[in-house]
């Protein structure tokens, strides 16, 4: 009776490690999976920015000649340097417009009682469901007759029609889960709502910025219909469209291997900014998770 025991807790000790490893493999491999096929393009383009001609066209991940005139001919050819330093200022400009007006609304959204406040908020987050098409025209129309057509910083004010309801709609909700208790005791120390705002919340409010931040930052980084239609000339382009324009020495043929160095080269910051600010991003995406 006592052997039979043993052998019963032994085998069922046998079956839940079985599964445990048969969980964990099954857990590795998805995961393995997962970042082959996230990984591979961007690899994919890494390598093929390196080759050039009949090459291009070959399954060999490594080149039978490293092409650098693929990155050197960039700013040879085309003014890559400058649409660069424009998609920079633009999304730089875009993202600090957009968080400063985003900090008041939500404070005003968050922390205030006013009548239509539910129905404003809802008002601005419903301007980001339409498509891009269909404010194009008028769009147009608001650019041209500003004298802001075919100058860079138009993306700017542009931009902020899909950046502001997103960074307004996720500050503000973090705003509403701050604890009363810290704005009662600024107020009873005689702090006004600026101070309350940009001096005791802004700081608390560091994680949710620096994550919408950089969603709002790849957004005006990667957009590409608007800036296609509101500049005109190759020295007020940005990245997105300088790539889709771009053209070889014979008319009917890409040069491919110029698109994907450029394609890694605008890639690159995107994946810097990611790096650096991680723990940011997740404290960010996390915070108000967890109450209590």
């Amino acid at each position: 009776m006592i052997a039979s025991s043993m052998d019963k807790k032994i085998l069922g000790i046998s079956k839940n490690l079985i599964k445990k490893k048969t969980g964990n493999l099954f857990l590795y491999s998805s995961a393995v999976f997962v970042v082959i096929v996230c990984i591979f393009p961007f690899l994919w383009a890494i390598i093929s920015s390196f080759k050039k001609g009949a090459d291009l066209f070959t399954t060999s991940l490594i080149p039978q000649k490293i092409a650098w005139e693929n990155y050197t001919g960039l700013f040879q050819e085309q003014p890559f340097g400058i649409n660069i330093l424009n998609s920079i200022c633009v999304a730089c400009s875009t993202v600090l417009l957009s968080l400063a007006l985003s900090v008041l609304a939500a404070y005003a959204f968050g922390r205030c009682r006013f009548r239509g406040r539910e129905t404003l908020l809802f008002s601005i987050l419903s301007i980001s469901m339409f498509p891009q098409v269909a404010v194009l025209s008028g769009m147009f129309e608001l650019v041209q007759s500003l004298g802001l057509y075919n100058k860079v910083f138009s993306l700017v004010f542009v931009y902020m029609i899909f950046t502001l309801p997103f960074t307004i709609w996720v500050l503000t909700t973090f705003m509403k889960d701050l604890p009363r208790e810290i704005e009662e005791a600024a107020i009873l120390e005689g702090a006004s709502k600026f101070t309350i705002c940009f001096k005791i919340f802004l700081p608390l409010l560091k994680p949710a910025m620096v994550t919408t931040g950089l969603l709002a930052f790849i957004a005006a980084w990667n957009e590409f219909l608007f800036a296609l239609t509101f500049t005109l000339s190759s020295s007020e382009r940005t990245v997105p469209v300088a790539i889709a324009l771009m053209s070889g020495a014979d008319q009917h043929e890409l040069p491919w291997g110029n698109i994907m160095a450029a394609s890694v080269l605008v890639t690159l910051p995107l994946i810097g900014l990611v790096l650096l600010f991680q723990r940011k991003i997740v404290a960010g995406l996390t915070a108000g998770a967890i109450k209590g």
